[in-house]
């Protein structure tokens, strides 16, 4: 037995928006049955808006989430390319010391 049945129900508000909205612009000499109608095609397009409307909100949310996830990838790398630098930082600046040692002990053997 499922739990949710295929057809969808339609919120008691949307039917009142749609039947006010058909009584808005009903014409004159158009009978009940012809304004249900037009209330019916109404509700059919709000019900359709809102779920175009759910479906760009959950895309929106999938894209939200994907730059997250990327922001967080970027920050991560960057941190590790910091602490990579620090470290090879002092090489750089051992090797000069050395070489000027070296330098230095070289001209007073001379």
């Amino acid at each position: 037995m499922a739990k949710y049945s295929k057809k969808e129900k339609v919120s008691e508000q949307t039917k009142e928006e749609a039947m006010s909205l058909a009584k808005g612009i009903q014409k004159p000499g158009q009978t009940k049955e012809q304004t249900k109608l037009v209330a019916q095609g109404i509700q059919k397009g709000i019900e359709l808006y809102k779920k175009q409307h759910k479906a760009k909100s959950r895309d929106l949310d999938k894209q939200l989430r994907k730059a997250k996830n990327v922001k967080e990838d970027v920050i991560d790398n960057t941190d590790q390319e910091v602490e990579t630098t620090r470290l090879s930082g002092w090489l750089p600046w051992t090797l000069l010391v050395l070489s000027w040692a070296a330098f230095i002990g070289f001209e007073m053997l001379k």
